[in-house]
């Protein structure tokens, strides 16, 4: 159980660490069709909706995938 534990979460942690290094490279991401940009003088505010809510139905397919029996 602990042992299982530790190897999803180092798989998790693989994961984001390459996200973090390659994921400015992937094409479109952050910049989708539903993705919130506003700026306006030395203001910006941007808020990755589309982004965020596709890499949340890709993690809940993963982790279902997992954890099915």
């Amino acid at each position: 159980m602990i042992g299982r534990s530790l190897i999803i979460i180092g798989i998790v942690i693989v994961i984001a660490g390459l996200l973090m290094t390659y994921g400015p490279k992937i094409p479109y991401l952050g910049r989708l069709p539903g993705d919130i940009y506003y700026k306006k003088d030395n203001f910006v505010f941007f808020f990755p909706l589309a982004t965020s809510i596709i890499i949340s139905v890709i993690l809940s397919l993963v982790v279902y995938l997992i954890t099915r029996r």
